[in-house]
Protein backbone atom coordinates (compact mmCIF):
# COMPACT_ATOMS: atom_id res chain seq x y z
CA UNK A 1 0.00 0.00 0.00
CA UNK A 2 2.87 1.99 0.58
CA UNK A 3 3.98 2.00 -2.61
CA UNK A 4 0.99 3.32 -3.83
CA UNK A 5 1.10 6.35 -1.26
CA UNK A 6 3.17 8.13 -3.70
CA UNK A 7 1.39 11.67 -4.44
CA UNK A 8 -1.95 10.74 -2.93
CA UNK A 9 -3.90 13.41 -2.27
CA UNK A 10 -3.75 15.18 0.99
CA UNK A 11 -7.07 17.14 1.89
CA UNK A 12 -5.44 20.81 3.18
CA UNK A 13 -5.68 24.19 2.41
CA UNK A 14 -3.65 27.06 1.30
CA UNK A 15 -2.42 28.75 -1.80
CA UNK A 16 -1.52 25.68 -3.33
CA UNK A 17 -4.47 23.99 -3.35
CA UNK A 18 -6.19 27.55 -4.80
CA UNK A 19 -3.88 27.09 -8.10
CA UNK A 20 -5.78 26.24 -11.15
CA UNK A 21 -4.70 22.26 -11.97
CA UNK A 22 -3.53 23.40 -15.16
CA UNK A 23 -0.93 25.77 -13.60
CA UNK A 24 0.44 22.73 -10.88
CA UNK A 25 0.16 20.45 -14.17
CA UNK A 26 2.55 22.78 -16.66
CA UNK A 27 4.40 23.77 -13.28
CA UNK A 28 5.40 20.54 -12.66
CA UNK A 29 6.71 19.98 -16.16
CA UNK A 30 8.32 23.06 -15.61
CA UNK A 31 10.22 22.30 -12.45
CA UNK A 32 11.52 18.72 -14.15
CA UNK A 33 13.14 20.96 -17.22
CA UNK A 34 15.05 23.54 -14.78
CA UNK A 35 15.96 20.83 -12.68
CA UNK A 36 17.47 19.18 -15.98
CA UNK A 37 19.01 22.30 -16.68
CA UNK A 38 21.12 22.53 -13.64
CA UNK A 39 25.00 21.58 -14.38
CA UNK A 40 26.59 21.77 -10.71
CA UNK A 41 25.56 20.67 -6.96
CA UNK A 42 25.27 24.59 -6.13
CA UNK A 43 22.59 24.48 -8.78
CA UNK A 44 20.68 22.10 -6.80
CA UNK A 45 20.70 24.44 -3.70
CA UNK A 46 17.44 26.89 -5.50
CA UNK A 47 15.89 23.82 -6.55
CA UNK A 48 15.78 22.47 -3.20
CA UNK A 49 14.88 25.36 -1.12
CA UNK A 50 12.03 26.37 -3.56
CA UNK A 51 10.51 22.42 -2.82
CA UNK A 52 10.59 23.23 0.92
CA UNK A 53 8.69 26.34 0.56
CA UNK A 54 6.19 24.34 -1.46
CA UNK A 55 5.58 21.70 1.08
CA UNK A 56 5.43 24.27 3.85
CA UNK A 57 2.58 26.29 1.78
CA UNK A 58 0.44 23.05 1.67
CA UNK A 59 1.36 21.96 4.74
CA UNK A 60 1.51 18.63 4.38
CA UNK A 61 3.35 17.12 7.52
CA UNK A 62 7.08 15.86 7.10
CA UNK A 63 6.66 12.46 8.17
CA UNK A 64 3.51 11.73 5.08
CA UNK A 65 6.11 13.46 2.34
CA UNK A 66 8.29 10.86 3.89
CA UNK A 67 6.74 7.82 3.98
CA UNK A 68 5.28 8.74 0.28
CA UNK A 69 8.93 9.23 -1.00
CA UNK A 70 10.37 5.92 0.55
CA UNK A 71 9.08 3.38 -1.96
CA UNK A 72 10.69 5.02 -4.53
CA UNK A 73 13.92 5.85 -3.01
CA UNK A 74 15.19 2.42 -4.90
CA UNK A 75 15.07 3.55 -8.04
CA UNK A 76 17.02 6.89 -6.82
CA UNK A 77 19.57 4.84 -5.56
CA UNK A 78 19.53 2.64 -9.00
CA UNK A 79 20.01 5.27 -11.01
CA UNK A 80 22.85 6.62 -8.72
CA UNK A 81 24.62 3.61 -8.32
CA UNK A 82 25.03 3.43 -12.32
CA UNK A 83 26.56 6.82 -12.66
CA UNK A 84 28.89 5.82 -10.47
CA UNK A 85 31.10 3.93 -13.37
CA UNK A 86 30.33 6.46 -15.90
CA UNK A 87 32.74 9.58 -14.59
CA UNK A 88 36.74 8.71 -13.86
CA UNK A 89 37.78 12.21 -13.34
CA UNK A 90 39.82 12.80 -10.50
CA UNK A 91 41.80 10.31 -8.36
CA UNK A 92 40.46 6.62 -8.09
CA UNK A 93 39.06 5.69 -4.52
CA UNK A 94 38.30 2.32 -5.04
CA UNK A 95 39.94 -0.07 -7.66
CA UNK A 96 37.43 -3.29 -8.44
CA UNK A 97 39.82 -4.65 -11.37
CA UNK A 98 37.02 -2.76 -14.50
CA UNK A 99 35.27 -1.49 -11.88
CA UNK A 100 36.76 1.42 -10.76
CA UNK A 101 34.99 4.70 -8.69
CA UNK A 102 36.53 8.16 -8.52
CA UNK A 103 36.08 11.52 -6.82
CA UNK A 104 34.41 12.46 -10.08
CA UNK A 105 32.20 9.22 -10.29
CA UNK A 106 31.39 10.16 -6.52
CA UNK A 107 30.07 13.88 -7.11
CA UNK A 108 28.30 12.47 -10.34
CA UNK A 109 26.36 10.02 -7.98
CA UNK A 110 25.02 12.43 -5.27
CA UNK A 111 24.58 15.25 -8.20
CA UNK A 112 22.12 12.60 -9.86
CA UNK A 113 20.65 11.42 -6.51
CA UNK A 114 19.78 14.70 -5.23
CA UNK A 115 18.59 15.99 -8.49
CA UNK A 116 16.06 13.24 -8.74
CA UNK A 117 14.97 13.33 -5.60
CA UNK A 118 13.92 16.94 -5.95
CA UNK A 119 12.46 16.08 -9.50
CA UNK A 120 10.12 13.24 -7.19
CA UNK A 121 9.20 15.90 -4.95
CA UNK A 122 7.97 18.21 -6.66
CA UNK A 123 5.57 15.84 -8.78
CA UNK A 124 4.73 14.33 -5.81
CA UNK A 125 3.36 18.04 -4.41
CA UNK A 126 1.44 18.31 -7.28
CA UNK A 127 -0.64 15.38 -6.65
CA UNK A 128 -0.84 15.76 -3.37
CA UNK A 129 -2.59 19.21 -3.46
CA UNK A 130 -4.51 18.33 -6.52
CA UNK A 131 -7.49 15.85 -6.68
CA UNK A 132 -7.94 13.44 -9.84
CA UNK A 133 -11.08 15.02 -11.43
CA UNK A 134 -9.22 18.04 -10.98
CA UNK A 135 -5.90 16.72 -13.13
CA UNK A 136 -7.87 14.74 -15.72
CA UNK A 137 -10.27 17.95 -16.12
CA UNK A 138 -6.27 20.15 -16.35
CA UNK A 139 -5.48 17.37 -19.03
CA UNK A 140 -8.56 17.45 -21.35
CA UNK A 141 -8.15 21.24 -21.08
CA UNK A 142 -4.65 21.13 -22.21
CA UNK A 143 -4.83 18.87 -24.92
CA UNK A 144 -8.34 20.64 -26.01
CA UNK A 145 -6.60 22.68 -28.75
CA UNK A 146 -5.18 19.23 -30.25
CA UNK A 147 -8.71 18.16 -30.67
CA UNK A 148 -9.35 20.28 -33.97
CA UNK A 149 -6.32 17.17 -35.37
CA UNK A 150 -8.49 14.45 -33.99
CA UNK A 151 -6.58 14.58 -30.73
CA UNK A 152 -9.33 12.79 -28.54
CA UNK A 153 -8.41 14.68 -25.94
CA UNK A 154 -12.04 14.25 -23.29
CA UNK A 155 -10.97 10.28 -24.12
CA UNK A 156 -6.71 11.10 -22.60
CA UNK A 157 -7.91 13.03 -19.58
CA UNK A 158 -10.70 10.24 -19.03
CA UNK A 159 -8.11 7.45 -19.05
CA UNK A 160 -6.12 9.23 -17.16
CA UNK A 161 -8.62 9.72 -14.25
CA UNK A 162 -9.05 5.76 -14.27
CA UNK A 163 -5.79 4.66 -14.53
CA UNK A 164 -4.84 6.80 -11.08
CA UNK A 165 -8.19 5.50 -9.74
CA UNK A 166 -6.87 2.27 -10.41
CA UNK A 167 -3.48 2.28 -9.27
CA UNK A 168 -4.58 2.20 -5.17
CA UNK A 169 -7.29 -0.47 -6.21
CA UNK A 170 -4.54 -3.04 -7.33
CA UNK A 171 -2.77 -2.47 -4.31
CA UNK A 172 -5.61 -3.22 -1.88
CA UNK A 173 -6.77 -5.72 -4.19
CA UNK A 174 -2.75 -7.35 -4.27
CA UNK A 175 -3.07 -7.27 -0.46
CA UNK A 176 -6.56 -9.37 -0.26
CA UNK A 177 -5.21 -12.11 -2.60
CA UNK A 178 -2.41 -11.98 -0.70
CA UNK A 179 -4.07 -12.98 2.34
CA UNK A 180 -6.37 -14.85 1.29
CA UNK A 181 -3.81 -16.95 -0.47
CA UNK A 182 -1.96 -17.23 2.98
CA UNK A 183 -5.04 -18.36 4.82
CA UNK A 184 -5.42 -21.11 2.26
CA UNK A 185 -2.45 -22.28 3.07
CA UNK A 186 0.10 -20.64 0.89
CA UNK A 187 3.89 -20.83 1.68
CA UNK A 188 5.42 -17.47 2.37
CA UNK A 189 9.40 -17.52 3.07
CA UNK A 190 11.81 -14.93 2.24
CA UNK A 191 14.39 -14.62 -0.73
CA UNK A 192 14.01 -13.65 -4.43
CA UNK A 193 13.07 -17.02 -5.62
CA UNK A 194 10.61 -17.59 -3.22
CA UNK A 195 8.97 -14.04 -3.80
CA UNK A 196 8.70 -15.27 -7.58
CA UNK A 197 7.26 -17.81 -6.52
CA UNK A 198 4.59 -16.80 -4.73
CA UNK A 199 3.79 -13.43 -6.97
CA UNK A 200 3.01 -16.28 -9.94
CA UNK A 201 0.51 -18.01 -7.25
CA UNK A 202 -0.85 -14.13 -6.06
CA UNK A 203 -0.64 -13.03 -10.24
CA UNK A 204 -3.64 -15.06 -12.16
CA UNK A 205 -6.57 -14.05 -8.83
CA UNK A 206 -5.34 -10.82 -8.83
CA UNK A 207 -5.77 -9.64 -12.20
CA UNK A 208 -8.87 -11.82 -12.60
CA UNK A 209 -10.16 -9.78 -10.10
CA UNK A 210 -8.97 -6.34 -11.44
CA UNK A 211 -10.71 -7.25 -15.19
CA UNK A 212 -14.11 -7.83 -13.20
CA UNK A 213 -13.62 -4.54 -11.53
CA UNK A 214 -13.05 -3.02 -14.94
CA UNK A 215 -15.75 -4.85 -16.33
CA UNK A 216 -18.12 -3.33 -13.49
CA UNK A 217 -16.93 0.69 -14.73
CA UNK A 218 -17.66 -0.52 -17.89
CA UNK A 219 -20.84 -1.00 -17.49
CA UNK A 220 -21.93 1.43 -14.84
CA UNK A 221 -20.53 4.36 -17.76
CA UNK A 222 -22.77 2.16 -20.07
CA UNK A 223 -25.81 1.96 -17.35
CA UNK A 224 -25.49 5.68 -17.40
CA UNK A 225 -25.52 6.73 -21.33
CA UNK A 226 -22.07 7.73 -21.06
CA UNK A 227 -21.46 9.19 -24.60
CA UNK A 228 -17.53 10.60 -23.75
CA UNK A 229 -17.50 14.50 -24.08
CA UNK A 230 -21.13 15.53 -25.94
CA UNK A 231 -23.53 16.98 -23.85
CA UNK A 232 -21.23 17.03 -20.89
CA UNK A 233 -21.19 20.01 -17.95
CA UNK A 234 -18.90 20.17 -14.95
CA UNK A 235 -19.79 22.04 -11.97
CA UNK A 236 -16.57 24.49 -11.53
CA UNK A 237 -15.07 25.58 -15.07
CA UNK A 238 -10.92 26.35 -14.97
CA UNK A 239 -10.14 30.28 -14.37
CA UNK A 240 -6.46 31.40 -14.32
CA UNK A 241 -6.41 33.64 -11.28
CA UNK A 242 -3.66 36.15 -10.03
CA UNK A 243 -2.65 33.95 -7.90
CA UNK A 244 -1.31 31.57 -10.84
CA UNK A 245 0.21 34.57 -12.67
CA UNK A 246 2.43 34.27 -8.97
CA UNK A 247 2.76 30.70 -9.64
CA UNK A 248 4.61 31.42 -13.09
CA UNK A 249 6.51 34.41 -11.94
CA UNK A 250 8.10 32.40 -9.10
CA UNK A 251 9.19 29.76 -11.44
CA UNK A 252 10.49 32.16 -13.83
CA UNK A 253 12.80 33.50 -10.71
CA UNK A 254 13.87 30.15 -10.27
CA UNK A 255 14.86 29.06 -13.83
CA UNK A 256 17.05 32.43 -13.68
CA UNK A 257 18.51 31.43 -10.45
CA UNK A 258 19.54 28.19 -11.82
CA UNK A 259 20.68 29.83 -14.90
CA UNK A 260 22.49 32.41 -12.74
CA UNK A 261 24.27 29.48 -10.92
CA UNK A 262 25.27 27.63 -13.89
CA UNK A 263 26.85 31.22 -15.74
CA UNK A 264 28.92 32.06 -12.40
CA UNK A 265 30.29 28.54 -11.77
CA UNK A 266 30.92 27.80 -15.57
Amino acid sequence: MEAFSFGSYYPGEGPLYRLDPRTKLLGGIAFLIIALMARSAIALVPLGLFVAVLYLLAGVPAGRAVRSLVPLLGIIVVVGVLNLFTDHSGPVLVNWGILQISEGSLGSFVFISARMLAMMCAMSIVTMTTQTLDLTHAVERLLAPLSRFGVPAHEIGMMLGIALRFMPQFATEFRDTYRAQVSRGARVSRGPVASVRMLSSVSIPLFASIFRHAETLAAAMDARCYHGEQGRTRLRELRFRSLDGAAVAALALLAASVIAVNLIVG
